[in-house]
C-alpha cells in the first residue's frame, strides 16, 4: 500500500510537456505543486498516483500525443483530464502495438498463447 500524501510535488521537464513526474505518492484531491520551465503551479490529483508516475497537466483527447522530455512518449487511448494518472490504462506506445494490453500494475506484456 502506498503512503499517499495530502500534498506532493511533480517535475515538468520540458515547456511543451503535457505530463509531469510525481516526486511523492499522492491521494485523490491532493494538491500537487508542479515545478518546471514556467515556474510553479498547482494542480489537484484526481486519483491515487504513485511516486515516479505521470500526472496530466492539460486535457488530452483520444489520439492526442502525450509529451515528456519534449518528445512524444505515447498516445492517449481515451480523454485524459488534468490531474489524472497517465499510465497504461489510458495511453499506448507508438512503437509497440501490445502496449494497450500491458498489465497496469507491473507493465508486463500479455502472455503469448500457443498457436
Amino acid at each position: 500500500m502506498m503512503n499517499a500524501q495530502a500534498n506532493s510535488s511533480a517535475f515538468q521537464v520540458g515547456a511543451s510537456d503535457n505530463v509531469a513526474t510525481l516526486l511523492g505518492e499522492v491521494a485523490p484531491g491532493a494538491e500537487v505543486t508542479v515545478v518546471g520551465p514556467a515556474g510553479k503551479r498547482a494542480i489537484a490529483a484526481r486519483e491515487m498516483i504513485a511516486l515516479g508516475h505521470k500526472i496530466a497537466l492539460a486535457p488530452m483527447n483520444k489520439g492526442e500525443a502525450i509529451t515528456k522530455f519534449g518528445v512524444v512518449i505515447g498516445i492517449a487511448t481515451r480523454r485524459i483530464e488534468p490531474g489524472e494518472w497517465v499510465h497504461l490504462h489510458n495511453c499506448r506506445s507508438q512503437l509497440d502495438e501490445r502496449s494497450g494490453s500491458f498489465d497496469v500494475q507491473t507493465g508486463a506484456p500479455p502472455v503469448a498463447k500457443p498457436g
